[in-house]
């Protein structure tokens, strides 16, 4: 299935001016569809808050999705998906209902998600539980479920021990999730999808990259495992890399102060596999404020997967900066006549960093008789 998923996560979202912060990559590989049939379930989420064009983006990433799965597995685009593999509909709101068992017609699939309409609460435990009945436990296939939802748990049971069960059972779970309409709870995803959740988890806040998603999910489940994995990371320049820890798969090492190669000989060849690594940064530059952590991250390997990660932004924060007033204009100050003493009036004087605050440079005059000079301060 190649890379099905990537990611780009930052353990803080603010440091200090000189602060530093992890970087957490992630990448999960999935064997061949071809080689390892896979049955699949589409858990879709039909609550009220999709109504318009949250659904209308959804029904069209979903068909697409169909299409790129029915074309893999054989070669055509004959209505048919081919070499074992399956595709399911459920959907959700108040409750669950199986809209499809496994099938292998496209046409039959499509008019199952051209059929959802929106309304109603959102029951994940539901989703869940009629997701996990459909597959078969006798089929030695590969089990996936692909859940997209675009809200908290309003109605139902707690749906993460159902979760945990169906992975337990050997079922991998992707979340999809568009925060955009009132707000997801990205934790709740990040415990139901298989882990690393960050590798299995992709959140969007525009319903309008709903078909993205989808598309670029199939796409990545439709090729083989990913070989000859290299990825070079570079920092944006006000930054450094201080240190590197050993990733859970391959070799990473430091190739200047601000970027890395990471190398992994083959990943999700056999299996579902995904693949951590994480790094500490330090902030060196003068930037401050919203300052993006990338400067580059190229990604190549042997099979030609295609893969993005993300972009990821953190707050820097140097202080508040003083800019003090320009120098007022010199005020030329005379004695006349046989006075010894003057009085000035500079007003208000305040100090917001080190400097002076006011300068005499007086001129004497000597006499024959002493005369004397007082500075009076007030």
């Amino acid at each position: 299935m190649g890379i099905t998923n990537s990611n780009k996560e930052l353990n803080v979202s603010s440091i200090d001016c000189g602060g530093t912060f992890r970087v957490k990559l992630s990448l999960t590989a999935e064997p061949n569809i071809l080689t390892n049939p896979t049955d699949i379930v589409l858990v879709l989420d039909r609550s009220g808050s999709m109504s318009g064009s949250p659904l209308a983006n959804l029904k069209n990433g979903a068909k697409k999705f169909i299409d790129i799965i029915a074309e893999a597995t054989d070669g055509t685009q004959d209505g048919q998906i081919g070499y074992g593999s399956h595709i399911g509909i459920v959907s959700f709101s108040d409750t669950a209902r199986q809209d499809t068992q496994l099938i292998t017609s496209v046409n039959d699939l499509k008019a199952a998600v051209n059929a959802l309409t929106a309304g109603g609460s959102t029951n994940h435990a539901d989703a869940f539980t009629k997701a996990t009945q459909i597959f078969n436990p006798a089929s030695a296939n590969d089990r996936v479920i692909v859940l997209f939802t675009d809200g908290r748990t309003t109605a139902g049971g707690n749906p993460t021990p159902i979760a945990a069960a169906a992975k337990a059972q050997g079922i991998t779970i992707y979340c999809i999730g568009l925060s955009g309409n009132g707000g997801i709870d990205e934790q709740a995803l990040n415990a139901w999808a298989s882990a690393p959740p960050s590798s299995y988890v992709a959140i969007t806040p525009d319903d309008e990259e709903l078909e993205r998603l989808f598309e670029d999910l199939a796409q990545n489940i439709v090729k083989p495992g990913a070989k000859d994995i290299v990825i070079d990371e570079k920092v944006n320049s006000c930054f450094k890399i201080t240190a590197v820890s050993n990733p859970t798969k391959g070799t990473a090492s430091l190739t200047g102060n601000t970027s890395l190669q990471w190398k992994i000989d083959e990943l999700g060849v056999n299996g579902s596999e995904g693949a951590v690594l994480e790094f500490t940064v330090q902030h060196i530059g003068a930037c401050s404020g919203m300052v993006e952590v990338n400067e580059s991250i190229v990604y190549s390997d042997k099979d030609g997967n295609q893969v993005a990660f993300p972009s990821p932004e953190i707050e820097v924060d140097c202080g508040t900066t003083v800019f003090p007033e320009e120098c007022p204009q010199p005020v030329d100050i005379t004695i006349g006549g046989c006075e010894d003493t003057v009085e000035f009036d500079a007003g208000t004087l305040g100090m917001e960093c080190l400097g002076r605050v006011v300068q005499l440079d007086v001129t004497l005059k000597m006499f024959a008789r002493k005369n004397a000079l007082r500075l009076l301060r007030s």
